[in-house]
């Protein structure tokens, strides 16, 4: 599985409006919602249960990056976006430090293993240098999606 797979580029968003973590996260959803990918799903029942998850345990995982993430049963298919936060977003990072970069992933919470692949593709991604400062840099959905492209193209699916 690749990341272009999974990442919905018409619900990304280069440069979010919202400067808080909630609200990135709700502004994440609807932009997935009025792309047509949250089905019988609702924006506003799928953004609280990615916040009542982060509320658990932050998933801003530091470097500037955070990966919001919630299985959920109206959910029918692995799906993420990313949005880019130009000031940086409080997102109680393992670092302590803002967060620029965010992949937003929703998964059915039928199919574990395919949440799982789509964590794994997500961080083997991040672990790279050049790619988390692509992301941040890019302020087009099109140099995110060539970023994410040119990634894939590094793995063998």
């Amino acid at each position: 599985m690749k990341l272009s797979d999974f990442v919905c580029f018409d619900a990304v968003i280069p440069q979010l409006k919202s400067s808080d973590r909630d609200d990135v996260i709700v502004e994440m959803v609807e932009a997935l919602g009025k792309s047509g990918k949250l089905g019988k799903a609702k924006a506003e029942a799928i953004a609280k249960a990615v916040i009542a998850r982060e509320n658990e345990a932050s998933t801003g995982i530091g470097k500037g990056v955070a990966v919001p993430h919630v299985k959920h049963p109206d959910i029918s298919d692995v799906v993420a976006t990313i949005g880019g936060c130009e000031d940086g977003v409080e997102f109680s990072s393992l670092d302590k430090k803002p967060v620029y970069s965010v992949i937003l992933l929703l998964s059915p919470d039928d199919n574990p293993d395919k949440h799982l692949q789509a964590m794994e593709n997500i961080f083997r991604n991040l672990q790279k240098d050049d790619f988390r400062k692509f992301l941040r840099q890019a302020k087009t959905v099109k140099a995110i999606k060539e970023a994410i492209v040119d990634h894939d193209a590094d793995y063998d699916s």
